[in-house]
């Protein structure tokens, strides 16, 4: 049995395990850590790999899983919608990069056949490193990650045309008509192939697979789908990762596509890494250190000279200021497809070994440094942003016409981007409650205004943002923006323009609930918790568990795992609730079929009952403050009830149930 395919693996994942380990204590990006296992192990520095082939194998399932997983998170008319970032804004970056490159390529003695394709080599943007960290990121689908997915889209459709000019440049005599038109009959069937799979042959398939109840024949299942179309669009001389893609695709609108994608990010995860090591194995160290001076400046000259581009497509898509300096950063490095692509020229004699060997280089290092340039992208652009720019280079060429916004008070400010707060707001418009929204997305901004809603399109950090939604007076805010960093200090900014407000945070994790109790929140939701709380909820209810008993247990859970923090957070002025964590006020409307309707307060002895306190009552439009013991409670009377949750729980089952 030939053992060495197993050795390397070994040897691959002990080192991964090791410096991921490592990077993972300094926060330095997992990619970074498996780009210098690469190095390490690869033939030009230790040599342990013995059968680097066979990990570029495991590099190329990698990516095809990647590919596929992005498509997932897609849809066919999410893709149709962004059709003009994918055309214009890719080909407009992909000719200026390549242009400017070229002439740049010349003073490094390069004839114009090597300079031009090197600007190709360079246009090229990593599809793979990207959309991983911007899927890490939850980013994908906000208003610059969708420009950035769709110039990478473009990127990887124009490889197979860069792949056929290649010997034109060599010199090889060829049919370039002949192939071309080969090519447009080939993406015609592709896309009445994916148009069919996705309307009517995968929601039908996926679904008599789904009837076995077999977890093991829905995996297989969804495998084959993503290499079989993988496999085809290869043989029609297109790139397996895009046809990966496209099957993913023909998923992402079936009822099917979250399962398929939770069934495969393990396996996605692992062969991923895989494609990073393979990357990092092709670096010749000995090179760097010979022309160290010349490959640091050739990479910050690639980097400057794409962030620009990259940038200035995106502000000509009608991006602001700020998602124009991000859609930059992110597409500043090479890609993985120009290995491809430069291997080609290579055997075309195209470039010499030297120039082969400065690529490979300049773009490892660029990809190295990806998830730093992306990580500070955001600070970098609200850095550059308190510098007194020009008001349409701030707003972009297309920018959001704000809607006035009569002044408000002790009103509900909505915060974020997402289908959370967008849902979050339609459900408090349902309640007819005076509410503005503050949105990030210039698009969505749009959309919302269009409906007559009150809505301010900026970054909530800005304070002149905030005032606009008349946040300084408002009595409740919720930050809903997943990212701690950002929810943080929006959180800091709202606490420090309005002292009373009550703040509703949604963060991703339990651990996260401190940090911002520390900085101001009033209460803070942990997705991951609620979530479980959520399916334990449904468990007791299924097995037919008092709906008291229910409410009173999930109070003590939520009590036990995050209220402990609540008694950390302190604001200025006097509040019994924040002196008394352990104390709500809780508004519960009395049913009409209530034991309580038509009973004096004296007669409910609920403070001896239940150990509660009616504090006020509200009967049709009236507030009744601190009411007295022979005020009258009434069906459809609302009363606000004083005490601990679990016992305020146990009220509200008697005040709304018979």
């Amino acid at each position: 049995m030939e053992l060495g395919v197993l050795k390397d693996i070994v040897i691959i994942f002990a080192l991964s395990t090791f410096v991921n380990f490592i990077f993972t204590r300094i926060k330095i990006p997992a990619i970074i850590g498996y780009l210098i296992t690469g190095v390490i192990a690869g033939p030009n520095l230790l040599g342990l790999i013995s059968s680097p082939g066979n990990v570029r194998v495991m590099a190329d399932i990698g990516v095809i899983l990647l590919m596929f997983t992005i498509g997932l998170e897609f849809s066919l008319n999410h893709l149709l919608r962004i059709r003009r970032t994918v055309f214009f804004g890719g080909f407009l970056q992909l000719i200026l990069t390549a242009g400017v490159t070229m002439l740049l390529a010349r003073t490094y003695n390069m004839d114009w056949k090597a300079a031009l394709f090197v600007g190709f080599l360079t246009a090229l943007s990593s599809t793979a490193v990207v959309l991983k960290l911007l899927q890490e990121r939850s980013e994908l689908t906000s208003h610059y990650g969708r420009t950035i997915v769709g110039i990478l889209i473009f990127q990887d459709i124009i490889l197979i045309p860069l792949l056929l000019l290649t010997p034109m440049l060599a010199g090889n005599s060829v049919d370039i008509g002949h192939d071309l038109l080969i090519l447009f009959l080939k993406t015609i069937g592709i896309i009445a192939f994916i148009y069919v799979g996705n309307r009517w042959l995968m929601p039908r398939l996926l679904h008599v697979i789904a009837l076995t109840r077999s977890h093991e024949l829905f995996l297989m299942s969804i495998l084959l789908i993503c290499l079989a179309v993988a496999l085809l669009t290869n043989e029609l001389g297109m790139s397996v990762a895009f046809g990966a893609f496209l099957a993913g695709l023909m998923i992402s609108d079936t009822e099917y596509s979250q399962s398929a994608f939770g069934n495969l990010m393990p396996f996605k995860d692992v062969f991923t890494s895989f494609f990073f090591v393979s990357i990092g194995m092709l670096l010749d160290v000995g090179f760097v250190i010979d022309h160290l001076w010349l490959v640091m400046a050739t990479v910050l000259l690639v980097i400057l000279l794409k962030t620009i581009v990259a940038g200035f497509t995106a502000f000509l898509l009608g991006h602001t200021f700020f998602g124009t300096v991000v859609v930059g950063l992110s597409l500043a490095q090479v890609g993985e497809f120009s290995f491809v692509l430069a291997g080609v020229g290579l055997s075309h004699e195209i470039i010499t070994l030297y120039h082969f060997q400065l690529f490979l280089a300049v773009a490892i290092t660029s990809m190295a440094l990806s998830p730093i340039l992306i990580q500070f992208s955001k600070p970098l652009a609200n850095l550059i942003l308190r510098l007194p720019l020009p008001q349409f280079l701030v707003e972009g060429f297309f920018p959001v016409k704000q809607v006035e916004i009569p002044e408000m008070q002790n009103h509900i400010v909505v915060i974020g981007k997402d289908s959370r707060a967008i849902n979050l707001a339609a459900m408090i418009k349902t309640m007819e409650l005076p509410f503005t929204s503050v949105i990030f997305d210039p698009e969505l901004a749009r959309r919302q205004m269009e409906k007559g809603e009150l809505a301010v399109f900026g970054d909530a950090i800005d304070e002149p943002v905030l005032r606009k939604a008349y946040a300084h007076t408002s009595e409740m805010i919720i930050v809903s923006v997943g990212d701690l960093i950002k929810a943080m200090a929006i959180t800091e900014r709202v606490r420090s323009m309005n002292k009373h407000a009550f703040i509703i945070v949604r963060t991703r994790h339990v651990t996260d609930i401190e940090d911002l109790y520390r900085i101001g929140a009033s209460q803070v939701i942990p997705e991951e918790f609620e979530t479980a709380i959520d399916f334990f909820e449904r468990i007791l209810g299924k097995y037919l568990i008092p709906r008291m008993e229910i409410e009173r247990t999930l109070a003590r859970i939520r009590e036990d795992n995050y209220g402990i923090f609540r008694e950390r957070h302190k604001v200025e002025g006097y509040s019994l609730l924040k002196d008394i964590p352990d104390i709500e006020i809780a508004a519960v409307r009395v049913s009409d079929k209530s034991v309580f309707a038509g009973k004096k307060i004296s007669e409910t002895a609920m403070r001896k009952t239940y150990g509660v306190t009616l504090v006020a009552l509200k009967h049709n439009e009236n507030i009744i403050p601190n009411p007295e013991p022979v005020t009258l409670i009434s069906a459809n009377d609302i009363v606000y009830l004083l005490g601990k949750p679990e016992m305020i729980a146990m009220a509200v089952n008697d005040l709304s149930e018979p």
